[in-house]
């Protein structure tokens, strides 16, 4: 086991692999809105039969760039499973945290490769896309939070568990007096599950005016995926405000602690500049680059909530 010395690259690394994971995302997003996810046909981990796609189009490049940045994540991923398993202690939590990030972005590289394979891409209506999008929103959200957990407990101060104590507890010490907090959990994944759905719905359904995206919302003659749109801005209100509740019990709670009321305070900034986004995204009509900076918003929230349910707890 080496020393202290090794902290700072690997401090480093585990962030950067967050960042890069997140900007994968991001580019997820980009295949879905543009409807690139056929572009290598329903052929995986090959595209279009070739493990180098010949003169590609443009969906294809699409989609074809984001599965090697994937590819990289995977990569970042073990390298970081690998040095936390050389220089922290067994009984470290970035330990856990950063196997916990391996499985999972085993698990989501399944989901995408599922996606592909059953064709619930490009232009596929059925409700069964929703299950499945639904199921990729919950996992890449449990990825960014064991990520994000990864490189904290890297870079901050240790906090080791006996082994009669779970890591989910040792985690999050405070969790069963934190009401507040498991519910903004649980709102933060129904508003990403609502939000996934509507994304999908404004991809497949273009409105030309905003009368009529309202006018799809409401007839029963839409599609499914339509109709559960309109739920989706009442879940983000009210999710958002459950976790203003909790940025200002974080701010509130800890006056001694500068770093953990700055989390508080831009936790709640974060939710602020979602609703304002939201509200854009519906009056402009959903176009696909605010899609991606209104996810972008939602998984700095969340990854924000995991912070901040952790670090309160310490």
């Amino acid at each position: 086991m080496n020393g202290p010395v090794e902290s700072k690259p690997l401090a480093r690394l585990s962030w950067f692999t967050l960042g890069w994971n997140l900007l994968v995302i991001l580019w997820g997003a980009v295949v879905r809105a543009t409807g690139s996810g056929a572009g290598c046909g329903a052929h995986w981990p090959t595209c279009n039969g070739s493990v180098v796609p010949l003169a590609p189009s443009v969906g294809t490049l699409i989609e074809y760039s984001h599965r090697l940045t994937s590819g990289v994540a995977l990569i970042l991923v073990a390298l970081v499973l690998y040095q936390v398993r050389r220089h922290r202690e067994p009984g470290h939590l970035a330990r856990f945290w950063s196997a916990a990030s391996m499985i999972l972005i085993l698990t989501e590289a399944a989901v995408g490769a599922g996606l592909v394979l059953f064709e619930r891409v490009a232009g596929d209506t059925s409700v069964a896309r929703g299950y499945w999008i639904s199921g990729h929103l919950i996992n890449t959200f449990l990825l960014l939070a064991a990520l994000v957990l990864t490189a904290r407990f890297v870079d901050g101060p240790p906090r080791p568990f006996a082994s009669r104590v779970s890591p989910l507890r040792a985690t999050f010490p405070a969790a069963g007096g934190g009401g507040a907090t498991i519910l903004a959990v649980l709102a933060m994944v129904l508003t990403g599950m609502s939000g996934a759905i509507a994304a999908l719905g404004d991809t497949l359904f273009k409105a030309e005016t905003l009368r009529e995206a309202i006018a799809q919302d409401f007839s029963s003659a839409s599609h499914i995926f339509l109709r559960l749109r309109i739920l989706h801005p009442v879940i983000a209100v009210i999710g958002g405000g459950v976790v203003l509740m909790v940025a200002y019990r974080t701010i509130m709670a800890n006056p001694n602690r500068p770093g953990t009321r700055r989390l508080g305070l831009v936790l709640a900034a974060l939710v602020v500049t979602q609703w304002f986004l939201g509200v854009l995204n519906l009056v402009l009509l959903a176009p696909t680059w605010l899609q991606i900076v209104h996810l972008l918003v939602a998984d700095l929230i969340w990854m924000s909530l995991v912070l901040a349910a952790a670090d309160a707890s310490s």
